[in-house]
């Protein structure tokens, strides 16, 4: 039902696009079509997104305005960024209630893989695994489906990252963190205990239930850099150090921050001051490793910083990150939640380090659109059953969903088509900041897909104006206007995006 629904909703997309008819209706400084440099239809599936954008009512329009004042009755709409109508979104466009038809590089906050009502997918929410999932859903658990491992096997395992075979699942990308450092604690403290058959002491039962040591262990850490953003729950949030509203009144672990290098842009007339920069976070690292006052048993690390400001380093600070860690053995916990599944034009960013050893951790959510934490040394699994547990442990609808993404990118080669239209899309926003000077400050990203950012003066604003030329966008840190387009994003959705950047350019100036 729903996802025939869903099939009728993509087609009356294609009819609310205005015809010539009903275009006249429609005041004239009220709407905006745009032009676009090519008019191709999407590569993937014929009829199943516009040619492009539509702006038709200042956003939110007066449908919008209305739904969002009933919906706040009830919830709160304080962060409400744009009131969609889903059922005719498609492909690279966002709707809304009033009919706005927006290219959307933002994708639900970096988390949209493979589009809008892709076909595919909706075929596969029809399927009987996918109805099982959602009706009878389990508690993973105690009650695994029977087949659950040919669902691991099949998705979420088939593209794990190297080095690594076994996954725990969890519900969400805090989850996914929550629970890996979970794990990096238990490891450490069965390791110092003498190993995975040494039973807990009375002591340490009696302990842990009055939240004291030594069975409730207070002189352990996660390490974590600044700007980072690894989720909002007790531990993560912990180690989140991105905006102060993320953390304001909750109480947090005394845990260690070291500061990530701060690049200067562009990278090729910087190479020396950010070697030295990479070198001091390094040494920062290794410092806090062996000093500080609460010993860090794991660091965890975005491939880069995405809610932070879109803060990249180096492959080569990263292989130090990881000698470091190996040589102080403190476990490496890649949070993949973002950059994962293929935008960067690998599958996993961590890939573009070519790391001697993997990481012992990655996290994953958000593109996956399901959760959990990747991992191989199997003495990572507790050394007894319900220390990492919970009703769900997971999703099988979710993995279910994963596994129809993985098909669908590996049937039209997406990660690799994703490298090569950010080669397209990073030599037009290069051309836009040569023609536009100090509008498209520290664009980087190169060689990264799609995984792009740049810098604005008046940031606020241009991600404001941008709705009402056709686009919808997001930022990151305090100016950074950051790309997160979809694996399906093409040559024709980056020319209409950067003619879009240029029209509020423009417009700012």
């Amino acid at each position: 039902m729903m996802a025939s629904r869903a099939l009728r909703g993509r087609s009356s997309l294609l009819r609310s696009v205005p015809s010539s008819a009903t275009r006249a209706a429609v005041p004239l400084e009220a709407r905006r079509r745009f032009s676009c440099s090519t008019r191709k239809m999407s590569s993937f599936y014929s009829s199943w997104e516009p040619e492009g954008p539509s702006v038709k009512t200042e956003i939110p329009g007066p449908k919008a305005k209305a739904e969002i004042a009933e919906l706040n009755e009830v919830f709160d709409t304080r962060s409400l960024n744009m009131l969609t109508d889903y059922y005719k979104s498609a492909g690279n466009y966002i709707a809304d209630p009033d009919g706005n038809i927006l290219l959307d590089v933002y994708a639900q906050i970096a988390s949209i893989p493979v589009g809008y009502n892709n076909p595919s997918l909706i075929k596969a929410a029809q399927s009987p695994q996918m109805i099982q999932g959602l009706i009878n859903r389990p508690a993973l658990g105690n009650f695994p489906p029977h087949d659950w491992a040919d669902v691991l096997k099949a998705g979420i395992l088939k593209v794990a990252p190297k080095g690594l075979n076994q996954v725990f699942t969890a519900m969400a990308g805090s989850d996914a963190n929550e629970t890996a450092y979970k794990a990096a604690f238990m490891y450490r403290r069965q390791q110092e205990r003498g190993g995975a058959h040494v039973e807990f002491t009375e002591e340490e039962i009696s302990s842990a239930m009055l939240n004291q040591s030594p069975g409730a262990s207070q002189n352990l850490s996660i390490l974590s850099f600044k700007t980072g953003f690894h989720g909002r729950l007790f531990g993560s949030l912990s180690t989140t150090r991105s905006k102060p509203i993320h953390k304001l009144d909750i109480p947090a672990f005394d845990w260690p921050q070291a500061t990530f290098p701060k690049l200067k842009y562009p990278l090729d007339q910087h190479v020396k001051e950010n070697e030295a920069a990479e070198k001091a976070a390094l040494e920062e690292v290794e410092h806090l490793i062996k000093n500080y006052h609460v010993p860090p048993c794991a660091v965890v690390v975005e491939p880069i910083q995405s809610e932070g400001g879109d803060n990249h380093a180096s492959p080569a600070f990263f292989r130090g990150l990881r000698e470091i860690t190996k040589r102080n053995n403190v476990l490496l916990i890649v949070d993949e939640v973002q950059t994962g599944v293929g935008a960067t034009g690998k599958f996993w960013a961590h890939e573009h380090w070519d790391l001697p050893t993997p990481p012992d951790m990655v996290t994953f959510s958000k593109k996956a659109q399901t959760a959990g934490y990747y991992f191989g040394n199997p003495e990572l699994r507790p050394n007894k059953p319900y220390r990492q547990f919970n009703t769900w442990m997971g999703d099988p609808a979710r993995a279910l969903l994963f596994k129809g993404i993985i098909e669908e990118i590996e049937k039209f080669g997406l990660v690799e088509r994703t490298a090569k239209v950010g080669e397209y899309l990073y030599g037009k926003l290069e051309w836009l900041g040569e023609k536009y000077p100090g509008q498209v400050e520290n664009l980087r990203g190169k060689g990264m897909g799609t995984f792009i950012a740049f810098d604005s003066p008046k940031r606020d604003e241009f991600l404001k104006r941008a709705k009402g030329e056709g686009v919808n966008i997001g930022g990151s840190g305090e100016r950074a206007v950051r790309l997160r387009p979809m694996l399906v994003f093409e040559e024709k959705h980056a020319d209409q995006l950067v003619e879009a950047l240029e029209r509020v350019i423009k417009s700012l100036q």
